[in-house]
């Protein structure tokens, strides 16, 4: 039994082979323009950070004038205080000729102080001025080579990106001795559709998915911490989401593949539907940040993607009627007699 699987196993080698051959030489390339892709992945995150800035300041400046117009109506009173009492000791200081004077002159001049500041204050408030920033989100590192670890890591996620379709072409050659002359023509719509999907997950998480759950989450709790992106685990999370969209929506690809080889037809794929919910959702659950925004946002493509890989099987793939099984049953087995 060896013997048989051991030319099958030289050529998924050699494929194998091939296809790390090509993401290594995809990171070569890749990795001369590091700066360029990082800057492409933060960019959800900063666009995320810097909206939830505008939001916790304005809503700081609504809280900051609604608390001066409190303090106003309390300082009316003393501002106007302070005028009357330098006035008084103004009055008091002309008409004392003793040492009396010069300590009530001094009170009127820090009696001035006090309602030149009071009406700076009022100044201040009616301008709209903040007196701070109360968000200060940054994207940092923790580590010595955390930048360095950081492009590598980016450059292999752009490598495996730019080399999908070499390796799907590879994984189409090593099944393609097993397929009829006229199956083996579907290799072209294999390999581009396979990339074409693999590419729409991974913008479809990039433009849609990650802004609404980095804000989220970013959004929850800022106005007590002030979030600081470790740059490691920003880049780890993002590249399982992209990685995760992108196989995800290589469903379709996969149904045909499989119909194509009579593996499913599409009353499989119908009856095994209320178990594809489940995992969908848990796959979901598993691969996107911890909000159910996100996740849904995940789920209801898949279940739509479901949907239509039964429909391409049952165009590739149907389930016969059993009347037609048993005739060509009987025509296999009158063929065999014969």
């Amino acid at each position: 039994m060896f013997e048989e699987l051991r030319p099958h196993l030289a050529e998924l080698r050699k494929r194998l082979g091939l296809s790390v051959l090509s993401v290594f030489i995809a990171f070569i390339v890749t990795f001369t323009f590091h700066n360029a892709i990082l800057t492409w992945i933060t960019q959800p995150l900063n666009d995320a950070l810097t909206q939830v800035g505008r939001i916790i300041e304005s809503q700081s400046k609504t809280t900051w004038k609604m608390k001066q117009q409190e303090t106003n109506q309390t300082v009316k009173l003393p501002s106007k205080t302070a005028q009357k009492l330098s006035k008084q000791l103004d009055e008091a200081s002309h008409e004392a000729k003793s040492r009396l004077a010069l300590l009530l002159h001094d009170a009127a001049k820090s009696a001035n102080e006090l309602a030149v500041m009071l009406r700076d204050m009022e100044n201040n408030s009616s301008n709209g001025l903040s007196p701070h920033n109360t968000f200060n989100g940054q994207i940092t590192t923790h580590q010595v080579g955390g930048a360095f670890f950081v492009a590598l890591k980016v450059s292999f996620f752009a490598a495996l990106l730019l080399a999908m379709p070499f390796i799907l072409w590879q994984l189409w050659l090593f099944v393609a001795p097993g397929l009829y002359s006229h199956e083996k023509k579907m290799v072209l719509p294999f390999v581009i559709g396979g990339s074409i999907m693999f590419l729409i997950g991974v913008l479809f998480a990039y433009y849609i998915v990650t802004p609404f759950g980095f804000q989220f989450l970013i959004t929850f709790g800022s106005f007590l911490y002030t979030p600081l992106i470790n740059i490691e685990d920003y880049v780890g999370f993002f590249t399982k989401i992209m990685l995760g969209f992108g196989i995800a929506f290589e469903l379709p690809v996969f149904a045909y593949f499989l119909a194509l080889l009579g593996l499913v037809t599409d009353r499989t794929l119908k009856d095994f539907f209320k178990y594809a919910i489940v995992i969908i959702f848990l796959i979901a659950a598993l691969l996107t940040p911890p909000d159910v925004l996100t996740q849904l946002l995940m789920a209801a493509p898949l279940v739509i993607l479901y949907g239509v890989s039964i429909l391409i099987v049952a165009a590739v793939n149907p389930e016969k009627p059993e009347e037609d099984e048993e005739e060509e049953e009987r025509d296999s087995d009158a063929s065999q007699k014969a």
